[in-house]
């Protein structure tokens, strides 16, 4: 490269203005050698074979040179044009390809030489403007910037001209309506797949791998063509071994609660009943459950039998998840589902907050009592909706809520928010107990609930402010998570390897406890949003397939009532001003079997005991409870 930078250095002019026009001048070409860069580009490496267009694009560039313009630089990528000039040149897919042209840069690095005063060329060609960018206005921005710097940028398809007295009105205006219709024509295509994937989504295609549980039905392609080249389109149909599973895993999350890892760790005690999945790659198989597995398929509701795509951005974003607004569903099942719509919303990880406590923890004289709390994870403060954390005073067990000044003196309800709110535990659990005796499983449960459900609907909580906050949080965290990004993008490679891996494990942690702060607020702004939503309290005919029991709830052990609290999500809230309480509980249509199996053995637990509740005495609580 010094060498070729030497040869041209000496004789290559300045060229006047654009040399570009269709009109020929009389006047002879000059004999001196100017210095030109090749500009090449194909789009990405799936849409185009790069080993043929980048050195017809060279071919046709050459053709075009007027006599005494010689190419000395190389420079082009394989990658959209559709992409911000900011962010093009920098992708490597041109090194899956034996490309028979030398390269000295992308687009990138053809800027970064044009505003160097040693830069070896005088002009840059292309062999259509299109070349440059797919969007106008990224065109004309690469154009001004060479102009700036007194390189021009040429076309071989466009007539080329030394002659600084040569008209540029007319050439400019083609230059401009052919990159006007280059950009329509890619948008066009690009509106016309999207309705393709549409319509194939509808009449029940999948796109892709089948997911974990399906087998693919095979059709033979409907076009003939590609019927003939052995082409096939196919639907889903249950897996007979993986298909159980799955449904196993939606009831594992649901009805247990279980985290993702805690899922795993049950379906690898017994491989033979719940195989594992199998990765695209056969060389990344661990040939075992992962806790990425089992949210996949939690996440993917392709399992309610309805046909589901654009879940993720896969050029645009870098395979990041898009959001739900933006799938596409066909308006019917298209396929047998191994899960229900019920069972899918209530294990969507948005809206599901994992309790974090073991289950298998029990408080006995092994366990240390001091540090054990029956409400951990399901007793919020209802002035900041954030999670009330057990404390021991005197030998008694209370939940508090003390927001930390430096990290929440900016949010609207801090400065309302009492400096630390208390609530014993034993008064809570006395009004919780009393809700699930008389409220879930009581005889008059059923007109208890219409009561609250009518004094509810005449009343809706004005949660209006919640909203707003939740979801200028929601956004914030979002835009958080889109800088992380950027930096890990963007990091350079160069200098230490440990420094470079240090700084993108730092990014990854801070991008992954911001997802779990992202996904917290969510399924907060769904809480505040099912609270105001009409008809928000769901069918009140699923209580009545809850069996009716008539024992203390107090005496059951501690473990029972956590996994009762887990089945039936419970969740409370907490007002520190008026020391109010709201309780809340959730029945899934699809979980009631398993919810009517653990209230059983709930209530063959509490059979030791024959006291009815009516004989038991009563805390004494000035908590003012609401269901």
């Amino acid at each position: 490269m010094s060498t070729a930078r030497a040869a041209v250095g000496a004789v290559t002019p300045s060229l006047p203005g654009t040399p570009w026009s269709p009109i020929k001048s009389d006047q002879p070409a000059p004999q001196s050698t100017v210095a030109v860069a090749w500009l090449g580009r194909t789009s990405t490496e799936d849409a185009q074979d790069p080993t043929l267009s980048l050195p017809r694009q060279l071919r046709n560039a050459r053709a075009a040179l007027p006599p005494g313009w010689m190419i000395v630089a190389h420079f082009y990528d394989v990658e959209s044009g559709r992409k911000d000039p900011d962010a093009r040149g920098y992708s490597r897919a041109h090194e899956r390809f034996n490309v028979p042209i030398p390269r000295d840069g992308g687009i990138a690095d053809l800027l970064e030489e044009a505003k160097s005063p040693d830069r070896r060329f005088a002009a840059v060609l292309c062999e259509s403007i299109e070349r440059v960018a797919r969007r106008t206005y990224f065109g004309t921005k690469i154009e001004h910037e060479l102009e700036q710097t007194g390189v021009a940028l040429c076309a071989a398809d466009e007539p080329i001209l030394t002659d600084s007295r040569a008209k540029r009105a007319t050439p400019t205006l083609t230059r401009r309506v052919k990159q006007a219709v280059s950009e329509w024509y890619v948008l066009q295509m690009l509106e016309l797949s999207w309705d393709g994937f549409v319509e194939h989504t509808e009449q029940g295609w999948n796109v892709g791998k089948p997911p974990y549980g399906y087998l693919a039905q095979r059709v033979p392609h409907p076009v003939p063509a590609k019927r003939e080249q052995g082409l096939t389109k196919h639907r889903l149909v249950p897996d007979p071994a993986r298909g159980p599973v799955v449904t196993e895993i939606f009831r594992m999350r649901v009805l247990r609660r279980l985290s993702y890892r805690r899922i795993a760790d049950e379906l690898n005690a017994d491989l033979h009943t719940y195989p594992p999945p199998q990765p695209n790659r056969a060389d990344t198989t661990k040939h075992r459950w992962t806790a990425s597995a089992v949210r996949s398929i939690l996440e993917n509701p392709k399992y309610t039998g309805y046909q589901v795509w654009n879940r993720k951005a896969r050029k645009k974003r870098g395979n990041r998840a898009n959001p739900v607004s933006e799938w596409v569903w066909s308006p019917r099942p298209t396929h047998e589902p191994l899960v229900t719509r019920q069972l899918f919303d209530a294990a969507w990880p948005a809206a599901f907050t994992h309790p974090g406590v073991k289950k298998e923890r029990v408080a006995s004289a092994a366990a240390s009592p001091d540090r054990f709390y029956v409400l951990r994870s399901f007793l919020f403060c209802a002035l900041c909706d954030h999670r009330m954390y057990g404390k021991e005073s005197k030998g008694r067990s209370y939940y508090a809520c003390q927001p930390k000044k430096d990290q929440h003196q900016d949010a609207d309800w801090y400065a309302s928010h009492p400096k630390a709110v208390w609530i014993g535990e034993r008064a809570m659990l006395g009004a919780i107990h009393s809700f699930f005796e008389e409220r879930v499983f009581g005889p008059q449960r059923r007109q208890l609930l219409e009561v609250a459900t009518a004094t509810t609907t005449a009343t809706v909580p004005d949660r209006s402010a919640d909203l707003q906050r939740h979801q200028k949080e929601a956004e914030d965290l979002a835009r958080r998570k889109e800088l992380l990004l950027d930096q890990l993008a963007t990091a350079a490679d160069d200098g230490d390897p440990e420094t470079a891996a240090e700084f993108r494990k730092g990014v990854r942690k801070r991008f992954d406890a911001t997802e779990r702060q992202r996904r917290e607020v969510l399924a907060k702004l769904e809480a505040c949003r099912a609270e105001t939503a009409p008809g928000g309290q769901g069918d009140p005919s699923l209580l009545e397939a809850i069996p009716q029991l008539r024992f203390r709830f107090a005496e059951l052990p501690v473990t029972l009532q956590r996994e009762l609290f887990d089945a039936f999500q419970l969740r409370v809230r907490y007002d520190g001003r008026d020391r109010g309480v709201q309780l809340q509980v959730t029945i899934f249509a699809a979980a009631t079997p398993d919810l009517v199996r653990l209230v059983e053995r709930a209530a063959n637990a509490a059979r030791a005991v024959d006291q009815p509740i009516e004989g038991r005495p009563r805390q004494d609580s000035n908590l003012r409870p609401s269901a």
